[in-house]
């Protein structure tokens, strides 16, 4: 399928590795310029060059932290007249309830709510002025289905779908559709690191561990970067202009809903 999104560009926050790495791989692949960042500048470097490579897009590369004022300054600086905005970061570390503070709580804020929608708002008024923008937020399963040890993100990330639920319906009549993608677990590093956490916890494999975790899951699998890259440019593209303010869950079947 022609996406229709060929020279286009886009933003894609946390792109060096994992899902965002994944989404700006697809996104190159149906002809987008991209806008790549991560904290890491050695990582986000080699994974840039290698999307160059594979699909000759213009691929700029700002290695910063995006929770910091200066680091939005300079991603936003060179993502000017994005077309498109993938929000990505990190989760926080798993934990339980006795064991956060306030500080903790501000962090992941930080991380998971303020930062992507300080982008949505330094981006998205020159979409509604274009007539045409795309916004697509990497949040988690756990807005469906909270986690228990991961309280942090259930909080942070489903402020921001609280907050994209309103936005997005003001800023559709102008062309920009904000969307919200909750992947369930994938074969990423977030992933080997929560299995490794099982692992050492119940003195078992790493291996044990996810096959465990995996078997929990109707798939039977954990996700892959790439089918999650190619939903992201789908809800990327000319064809998604009717999808608004929504919660796509792939997390093969894991979060048991019948709506």
């Amino acid at each position: 399928m022609d996406l229709g999104i060929a020279g286009k560009r886009a933003l894609v926050c946390a792109s060096s590795k994992g899902l965002g790495l994944g989404c700006a791989e697809a996104l190159a692949g149906a002809g987008v310029n991209l806008v790549m960042n991560a904290r890491g500048a050695e990582a986000l470097e080699a994974s840039a060059q290698a999307i160059r490579d594979a699909h000759g897009v213009e691929v700029v590369t700002v290695a910063c932290d995006v929770t910091t004022p200066e680091g939005q300054a300079a991603v936003l600086e060179a993502s000017e007249g994005a077309d498109i905005l993938v929000n990505n970061a990190g989760g926080p570390p798993p934990g339980m309830w006795t064991d956060w503070e306030r500080e903790d709580f501000i962090k992941a804020l930080d991380s998971n709510m303020l930062t992507p929608i300080a982008f949505i708002k330094g981006l998205v008024p020159a979409m509604m002025e274009r007539g045409w923008g795309r916004v697509v937020n990497i949040t988690s399963q756990a807005v469906r289905a909270p986690i228990p040890v991961l309280g942090l993100s259930n909080a942070a990330r489903t402020g921001l779908t609280g907050y994209v639920a309103g936005t997005a319906r003001q800023v559709a009549g102008k062309g920009v559709t904000i969307n919200n993608l909750l992947p369930g677990i994938h074969a990423t590093d977030r992933a080997d690191a929560l299995d490794g956490g099982v692992a050492k916890q119940q003195g078992i494999s790493i291996e044990e561990a996810r096959a465990q975790r995996a078997s929990t899951i109707p798939a039977q699998r954990y996700g892959t970067r790439e089918e999650f890259g190619a939903a992201c440019a789908f809800l990327c593209s000319q064809h998604a202009g009717f999808i608004v303010g929504q919660n796509l869950l792939l997390d093969g079947g894991g979060v048991n809903l019948t709506m």
